[in-house]
């Protein structure tokens, strides 16, 4: 053996004595919640500060939610400590029956995953859903003091950074309290020793919660040491609004000028299928963001980000007047679009749904595909009420629409010169099916995986607004790929073609001939993959395309449900059980068909699922500012996942995945 291959031989061994089963950490109790809190509250910053006072403002909420209480109190101290009290029922403080030498209060406070929402028997409806919030807030805070009033008994007991300082007390009597306080302090080894709690922060996140449950009242008391001499928020204040919604948005928009002279405001109890509020107005002037506001709760939790229930109303509203303007003889009505009636406007959507999902665990989106339906339902029938009760009014807000409507095809006219012109001298891929449109407005490109589907795709779309291109298989990983590659690739340069501008620094976004891309793969792995790759070709050579929210995945069905003539589709198997539930009678043969690919369905399946825009599904590729739970910035993550060295993807899986205790094969 040669001597240098003995010494490599050497060094690996070397390396593996270094490396044993003392190096494997094995992280307990709320240990992960310390070592990563940006994956359970979405940072160390002033706004994951301030989410732990959510948390625990949330658990009292549901409280009240569920009928049990009705007075919340919330008490921000001079010392930095922050109280919650609900007179609810209490967090039970029996013996756990899997943990028989802890009370349930301590599983709860020190263990991830443990609650009482994960089914419906205690809440029928809650905003926490994971059994991680409180257990977070612990482990997250140097002190937390939890007292229970259950059965005329005080019980008490305390903990600093996750772990308990004692075993449940029992303080007394107590004959005429009831229900959970707790007090806490976030810890400065997490978060620094320069955040503070925002008093006017913590109190419009209070004033908030009033206003999505008419039925509890709020009570606010700050230290007057914690107020600046112009502050605006009161030391003392009771906040309840009968009127709900319709209070915020009075408060709201003061006194703007508004192209309707009532919002349009409702409630619609559901029963069990849930429950939905909003209040929405519209005016001629903004509120300081360019296309109004839209603030939508599920469950009491904010959803800044949108998501289906959002979606369902914005449908329910365009659907509406467009109707109005057919009853009416205007034809002009059906140019509208959801941006024309829905831009500035001021938007509160509060939904009341059994076990919603969310977007990550701080719950920004909602993704409940049940949601949209609901809130559609539930508005659209009000709205059409509300525009046939006052056609005057109802008059007034469809020609709005209709001005803006006009506004944006005049805009698109400034745009088509200079796209008739870029299209004479533009040299199309031959196997691109175009649109007929003139002009990006309104405009989709459809990138599908395979001949096949392509072929379907072709025949679903709409001709005038959808163009096809097919992909032969998985296309160039950009991200590894030599300059040379790049330049004598085809598939990317009849992307590029399509496109309608050139790639890399000289991109221009205001060059492109769609107003949406949209990629359309399989639901497997290879289709994942596949998106995967071109979401990496469009981050790296098409800069600013995915920040603008042009960029999106379309959602096929997995599996078709039907008996006699009684058709549903499934994105999954929980929706597939759902629908099965909801659908079909426990007695009845379903027929049920599995969608291996896209290429299986016929163009009518096709349009109807995926690519009619009043019936699919499609979600938006966004990437956030920086991705504090993984310590990486977005092009530093690509460039792990989908660069060239190998080691890196292989470290990122060892940190990042999530350990499993138990697996059953």
């Amino acid at each position: 053996m040669s001597s240098a291959r003995q010494m490599k031989q050497d060094d690996l061994l070397a390396g593996t004595a270094g490396y044993s089963a003392k190096d494997i950490e094995v992280l307990e109790g709320l240990e992960p919640v310390r070592k990563r809190p940006g994956m359970y509250i979405g940072g160390t910053d002033e706004r994951a500060w301030h989410h732990l006072f959510a948390e625990v403002l949330d658990n009292a909420m549901d409280e009240a939610v569920a009928g049990y209480a009705n007075r919340i109190d919330i008490k921000l101290d001079a010392d930095g400590f922050l109280t919650v009290v609900d007179n609810g029922r209490g967090i039970p403080i029996d013996p756990h029956p899997k943990f028989p030498k802890k009370s349930a209060l301590e599983v709860i406070m020190t263990t991830l995953h443990s609650g009482g929402k994960f089914s419906d028997k205690a809440y029928s409806t809650a905003g926490g859903l994971h059994g991680v919030g409180i257990s977070v807030v612990n482990a997250l805070s140097e002190l937390v003091e939890v007292e229970v009033a259950r059965d005329r008994t005080l019980y008490r007991q305390d903990f600093s950074r996750g772990l308990p300082l004692g075993k449940l007390q029992k303080v007394g009597a107590a004959p005429n309290r009831r229900g959970t306080s707790v007090r806490f302090k976030p810890d400065f080894q997490i978060f620094g020793d320069k955040l503070r709690w925002r008093p006017q922060r913590l109190f419009q996140m209070a004033r908030s919660k009033a206003y999505l449950f008419r039925g509890v009242e709020v009570r606010w008391s700050c230290d007057p040491e914690l107020l600046p001499e112009d502050s605006k928020v009161p030391a003392e204040a009771v906040l309840s609004y009968p009127n709900g919604l319709a209070d915020q948005l009075t408060e709201v928009f003061g006194d703007k000028s508004t192209i309707t002279e009532t919002p349009f405001t409702g409630l619609v109890d559901m029963g069990a299928e849930g429950k939905v509020e909003w209040a929405i107005a519209w005016t001629q002037a903004g509120f300081g963001e360019a296309d109004g506001f839209a603030r939508s709760y599920c469950n009491t939790i904010p959803t800044p980000e949108g998501g289906t229930h959002e979606a369902g109303f914005r449908s329910a509203i365009t659907k509406g007047i467009r109707n109005f303007g057919d009853l009416t003889g205007n034809k002009k009505a059906a140019e509208v679009t959801a941006e024309d009636v829905m831009g500035h406007s001021g938007l509160l959507l509060s939904v009341f749904i059994r076990g919603p999902e969310f977007v990550g665990q701080t719950k920004d989106k909602l993704s409940s595909t049940h949601a949209f339906r609901l809130v559609e339902n539930a508005v659209r029938d009000h709205f059409d009420h509300w525009l046939a009760g006052s056609p005057k009014e109802a008059n007034k807000l469809l020609g709005w629409a209709i001005d803006r409507a006009d506004e944006r095809a005049k805009r698109r006219k400034a745009k088509e010169i200079s796209r008739k012109s870029a299209t004479k001298k533009l040299r199309l891929p031959g196997k691109l099916a175009d649109c007929s449109a003139k002009g990006p407005e309104g405009t989709e490109l459809f990138l599908v995986e395979g001949d096949s589907a392509g072929g379907s795709a072709k025949q679903a779309r709409n001709r005038e607004t959808q163009a096809i291109l097919p992909l032969r298989g998985k296309i160039l990983n950009v991200e590894s790929a030599s300059d040379d590659k790049l330049m004598g690739n085809q598939e990317l340069a009849d992307l590029s073609l399509a496109l309608g501008t050139e790639l890399g620094r000289k991109f221009n976004i205001d060059d492109l001939r769609y107003e949406r891309i949209i990629i359309m793969t399989d639901a497997d792995v290879d289709g994942a993959h596949i998106a995967a790759l071109l979401i990496t070709f469009f981050y790296r050579l098409t800069p600013g395309l995915i920040e603008s929210g042009r960029l999106y995945l379309a959602l096929p069905p997995l599996f078709k449900l039907s008996n006699k003539g009684n058709i549903h589709y499934a994105m999954d198997d929980a929706d597939r059980a759902r629908i099965m539930k909801e659908h079909f009678k426990g007695n009845q043969k379903v027929e049920m068909t599995r969608f291996k690919g896209l290429g299986e369905m016929n163009p009518a399946q096709l349009k109807e699922t995926t690519m009619n825009p009043s019936s699919r599904t499609l979600a938006r590729v966004t990437l956030p500012a920086a991705m504090d739970d993984l310590e990486i910035n977005p092009a530093d993550l690509i460039n792990t996942l989908m660069g060239k060295k190998a080691e890196l993807r292989f470290r990122f899986i060892q940190e990042n995945a999530a350990f499993v205790e138990e697996l059953d094969i």
